[in-house]
C-alpha cells in the first residue's frame, strides 16, 4: 500500500477541499506545499484555507515562517519532511497538498540540490543585481558560469535563476552538476484535478475578484505597516507584488485586478507544466475528483 497521497496542480483547482476529503476519510494529517501559505499575515492574497475550510483537519506547514524572514526549499524540507515521515512511520497515509513543484518534490525525491544549504546575504545580493539591471542580466550571469542550467531555466523565472547562482556561490558547484534524479523517498500515489483551460482561467478571475473584494489592498498596507517591506521574499508572491507596484505608481484598483488574473494565469500555466513531469501522476477531471476513487489509488 502507498504510504503518502499528492494533491497538486494549478492554482483555483480546488486541492485543499479534495485533501481535507480525503485527509478524514484515511483519518490522518495534511502537510501543505505552498510557498506562500507558510507566511504568517498572507491570507487573503493566498487564499489561505480558514479553520472551517480545514474541516478539523490537522494541517502543517501553515503559518510557520515571519514574512520578513526568507524561506528555501532547503528550509521546507528540513521541517515538513520530519512531519511525513512521522505519519508514515505511525502507519498513516501522509496527505501533501499544494501547487509549490519543488517544494512538492522535495518530499517525494532525494535531490542533492535541494540539500544545497540557502545563503540569505547572497540572495539579497542577487535579488538587488535583478532589481538594478533586469532579468536578462541576471540570466547572463548564470550563463556565464552554468550554461547547462540557463538553457534550462527561463530568463523569467528569477527565482530559479538566483537559486541556481546561489548553490555556485555557496557551493562551489554548479547546479548543473550535481544529481537531479528523482530517487523517490515514498511510494506515493499523485492526483491532479484538470480543468478545461477556459473554466480554470474563469475560476482564477473568480477568485481574484473575491480577494479584492475580502481586502486584498488593505493586507498588503497592514504587511507594510509591521514593517514587511516590498523587498521581501514573502512580498514577490503573485497578488502582494502587484498591488505593491499600482500603490507606487497610483494606478487603479481595476488595473491590478487585471494584473494579477494574467499574471496567476501566466502562473498556472507553469504550475501545470511543472506537474506533468511528476512521475506516475494522475489527471483526473472534476466529474472524477471522488474521494474513495482517489483514496482507490494507495491500494493500487
Amino acid at each position: 500500500m502507498k504510504n503518502v497521497l499528492v494533491i497538486c496542480g494549478a492554482t483555483a483547482t480546488g486541492k485543499t477541499a479534495l485533501a481535507v476529503k480525503c485527509a478524514k476519510l484515511l483519518n490522518t494529517e495534511v502537510i501543505s506545499a505552498d510557498s506562500q501559505l507558510i507566511y504568517k499575515g498572507l491570507n487573503i492574497g493566498t487564499a489561505k484555507p480558514t479553520k472551517e475550510e480545514m474541516g478539523g483537519v490537522v494541517h502543517h506547514m501553515i503559518d510557520v515562517v515571519d514574512p520578513k524572514e526568507s524561506f528555501s526549499v532547503s528550509d521546507f524540507r528540513d521541517r515538513a519532511l520530519p512531519i511525513v515521515r512521522s505519519l508514515t512511520d505511525g502507519g498513516k497515509v501522509a496527505v501533501i497538498c499544494g501547487g509549490t513543484g519543488f517544494y512538492i518534490n522535495s518530499l517525494l525525491f532525494d535531490f542533492s540540490y535541494g540539500q544545497a544549504k540557502g545563503d540569505e546575504e547572497v540572495r539579497r545580493r542577487y535579488d538587488e543585481i535583478l532589481r538594478e539591471n533586469g532579468k536578462d542580466y541576471l540570466h547572463k550571469m548564470l550563463e556565464s558560469i552554468d550554461e547547462q542550467s540557463a538553457r534550462a531555466i527561463h530568463p523569467n523565472d528569477t527565482k530559479r535563476v538566483i537559486r541556481a547562482l546561489e548553490i555556485f556561490e555557496v557551493s562551489g558547484k554548479k547546479k548543473s552538476q550535481l544529481s537531479d534524479g528523482k530517487t523517490p523517498l515514498f511510494n506515493y500515489a499523485a492526483v491532479a484535478v484538470d480543468f478545461p483551460r477556459d473554466e480554470l482561467y474563469a475560476r482564477i478571475d473568480e477568485r481574484v475578484d473575491e480577494m479584492f473584494e475580502k481586502g486584498l489592498v488593505d493586507e498588503v498596507r497592514s504587511l507594510f505597516d509591521c514593517g514587511v517591506d516590498e523587498h521581501c521574499q514573502s512580498m514577490q508572491a503573485i497578488g502582494y507584488k502587484e498591488v505593491i507596484e499600482c500603490l507606487k505608481n497610483g494606478c487603479s484598483q481595476s488595473t491590478m485586478r487585471d494584473i494579477i488574473k494574467r499574471n496567476t494565469r501566466h502562473y498556472a500555466k507553469r504550475q501545470i507544466t511543472f506537474f506533468k513531469k511528476l512521475p506516475n501522476i494522475l489527471w483526473i477531471d472534476r466529474q472524477q475528483a471522488q474521494t474513495e476513487k482517489i483514496v482507490e489509488l494507495l491500494n493500487d
